[in-house]
């Protein structure tokens, strides 16, 4: 099966961007979780990327998939918000506290 001329094109340029965006937001804040989710923003692009040219889906399919796939997210990240409220609140309340 032959995919479109413009979806390896697509791939490294959004690899190339989100390593140099990664390396660059590493070393500003010294932190892992930035970097993880500028990786999984480049793989849900080049995931939609792929699936729009696979699928040979037209505009209203595109933005159709686009908002399930919001709708999809957004739900999740709510019902883990709730899930994980309580357990956020034990380990806050267990840290101790700097002396003073």
């Amino acid at each position: 099966m032959a995919y479109s001329y413009w979806l390896s094109s697509l791939g490294w340029g959004v690899f190339f961007i989100g390593l140099v965006v990664a390396i660059i937001l590493f070393s500003i804040k010294r932190r892992f979780y930035p970097v993880m989710y500028l990786a999984s923003i480049a793989l849900y692009i080049f995931t939609v990327g792929f699936i729009i040219d696979a699928f040979d889906l037209g505009k209203n399919s595109i933005l159709l998939l686009l908002a399930l796939s919001s709708i999809l997210f957004i739900g999740a990240g709510v019902w883990f918000s709730h899930k994980f409220q309580n357990m956020k609140t034990s380990i806050l309340g267990s840290i101790p506290s700097k002396k003073r």
